[in-house]
């Protein structure tokens, strides 16, 4: 029996299936190799977008810490005695040296008190001869446009007499009848937040709505447009001053697509570079944010799967072809021993087969473990960062939200102390002293409960005597309920049984509830607030009720969200009802809201104190 002849018949067949291997392998490579690129971009893409997302968070941290300072400041008795008597050159030297101590102590640029012709008359920088923003005009600024018709104002740009760049904040100095006489200016550098971006894997860029370049980490791209200018675009540039003498430009980038991703093609150095672009508008600032991220790398990281990938197939290819070399050999010799030697290869196979199939799954379940595993480290990671700037933000926020009150209370007191003094009247004038320093002692509890909220305190909750707080709740809310014009009224049994909770925070709790009422009641046909309290099974309910417009349904919902408001910017902070929810859970009780006819209704419901609590206060 001839071996060659079923040696020949079978070389055909043998060369079909090399030549569809070789197609296969190339098929498979093409989608490997897109793949592979598609992963790569699609991953660096990810990750621009999470350092965006962080980027915006630490810009809109670093501006928010300034935004009420132009506010504060305008209020102070300093500033408004200045803009009543702009000539007053004692009063000017006097407020020069005054902005220079608050400029160091809130780390800013500059603060500038400007007069309603636009003439600056007091200012941090005094001291810096030509520039000094005194005596400088600066009537073409859209922030002191925004601040002369009572509002706050917002503006970014470069100083045209500095020439540094800047954020600017601005608020309307008002005299006791509500006129403007002047406005306060704050301005904040921006040269430092471009230096923590430098050095790192991406570049960032800012653009104005212009798509102009305000803030970079490659200096060379500084003020130059994203996109062809237009006329108007720069007419209004030019007549705000926005980037004062700079040289305008235009960047030279290509807008392009890869993978479905933009791409931003930036022409360097007689070549180009491909940059994945992820943005984020921040809306009040009305800035974009770019995080660009070099694709090189990316680039780099396919080749090197296709490069293993490539590999790996000529490995099987070998594989297959020793495979096919080896079945022939034993074929030729051994004709007599085809069915056993056939038989025994398809064993072999079969079980080789099985053993890879197993081997794959495993690799793939082995390489989608790690890859959750590195996924679940970023996000805790990211997660404990981002939960630390969130406290941080809340506890100042909360600060700055709880002294106002008792300020404005203090400051009542300080002005009719002053009054009774000029009258003669020590005696009344001492009472009011006294009060101011009660205030002073609850800035300082207050300033406790901020500090103890970060360790979870275990001082129990005492029993409070709501009758004996209700004078200096009274008095701490004087000042709104005579802003908005409305009238508090009182209906609490001088019986009613104490509240198993602290007098501070239950103060606090009317204060913000009573506040919360004025708002809502000022320009209201019938201004009254009703303030009640009864003793309900076991439980004491307080009431709060208005007479306004009542809580619309779309946000009855989030009305005790933290940060939540429906004022105005710079009106609120949104904390109030957030921290009276906190503090009235914190003692066990429930704090509810619902539209009343008109107007709307809060409604506590706490533990009464027991005896043994009542006894224990008592005594002591």
């Amino acid at each position: 029996m001839s071996l060659r002849p079923a040696f020949a018949s079978s070389a055909r067949p043998v060369r079909v299936t090399l030549g569809l291997g070789v197609l296969l392998m190339a098929l498979v490579l093409l989608l490997g190799a897109r793949a592979a690129f598609y992963q790569s971009y699609a991953t660096g893409y990810g990750r621009a977008e999470t350092a965006l997302r962080l980027t915006v968070n630490a810009l809109e941290a670093d501006l928010a810490r300034y935004e009420v300072v132009p506010q504060l400041v305008a209020g102070l008795d300093r500033v408004q005695r200045l803009a009543a008597h702009p000539d007053n050159r004692a009063l000017r030297t006097a407020t020069n040296v005054w902005l220079l101590d608050q400029n160091e102590a809130v780390q800013a640029s500059d603060i500038y008190v400007i007069r309603p012709d636009g003439e600056t008359i007091a200012a941090s920088n005094y001291r810096m001869g030509a520039l000094s923003f005194v005596g400088q005009n600066f009537s073409y600024r859209p922030y002191f446009t925004e601040a002369i018709s009572g509002n706050a104002g917002r503006f970014f740009g470069i100083g045209t007499t500095s020439g540094v760049r800047g954020y600017y904040f601005s608020a309307p100095v008002r005299d006791g009848l509500g006129r403007i006489n002047g406005v306060v200016a704050v301005k904040v550098g921006v040269e430092r937040i471009e230096e923590s971006w430098r050095g790192g894997e991406y570049r960032f860029l800012v653009t104005d709505p212009e798509g102009r370049v305000f803030l970079s980490s490659e200096p060379g791209w500084l003020y130059s447009s994203l996109g062809p200018p237009t006329e108007e675009w720069l007419a209004r540039t030019l007549s705000i001053r926005r980037y004062a003498d700079a040289e305008l430009g235009e960047l030279p980038l290509e807008r392009r697509s890869a993978f479905g991703l933009p791409v931003f093609r930036v022409a360097e150095g007689g070549g180009h570079r491909d940059y994945l672009a992820a943005s984020q508008a921040m809306h009040e600032e009305g800035w974009t944010v770019h995080a660009l991220l070099d694709t090189a790398s990316l680039r780099s990281d396919a080749w090197l799967i296709v490069l293993t990938l490539v590999l790996l197939l000529s490995a099987a290819s070998l594989g297959g072809l020793f495979l096919i070399q080896r079945r022939a050999q034993a074929a030729e010799r051994a004709a007599m021993q085809r069915y056993a030697t056939a038989e025994l290869e398809r064993r072999v196979d079969a079980r080789t087969a099985d053993l890879a199939r197993v081997n794959d799954q495993l690799g793939q379940e082995i390489a989608e473990r790690r890859a959750t595993e590195a996924e679940l480290r970023a996000a805790q990671a990211s997660l404990v960062q981002v939960g630390k700037l969130a406290a941080l933000g809340q506890m100042s926020a909360s600060l700055s939200h709880e002294i106002n009150q008792p300020l404005a209370a203090a400051r009542n007191y300080a002005d009719s102390a002053a009054i009774l003094i000029e009258r003669g009247d020590l005696t009344r004038a001492r009472d009011n002293i006294a009060q101011i320093l009660a205030l002073v002692d609850r800035m300082a509890s207050i300033g406790t409960h901020l500090r103890n909220a970060a360790r979870a305190p275990g001082e129990p909750p005492g029993a409070a005597q709501l009758p004996a707080i209700l004078p200096e709740t009274r008095t701490i809310v004087a000042q709104r309920l005579a802003t908005s014009g409305a009238a508090l009224e009182t209906d609490v049994p001088s019986d009613l049984p104490p509240v198993r909770a602290g007098t501070t925070r239950l103060q606090q709790v009317l204060v913000n509830l009573i506040t919360n009422a004025a708002d809502a009641a000022e320009g209201a046909a019938d201004p009254r607030i009703t303030l009640s309290a009864r003793h309900e099974g076991g439980m004491i309910v307080l009431r709060v009720r208005d007479r306004g417009e009542g809580v619309p349904d779309a946000i009855a919902e989030r009305i005790f969200d933290p940060f939540f408001t429906t004022k105005g910017v710079g009106a609120g902070l949104g904390l109030g009802l957030s921290i009276s929810a906190n503090i009235v859970r914190d003692y066990g009780g429930t704090i509810t809201c619902r539209n009343a006819d008109p107007g709307a209704e809060f409604c506590v419901t706490l533990p009464a104190a027991p005896s043994t609590e009542l006894s224990a206060e008592t005594a002591a």
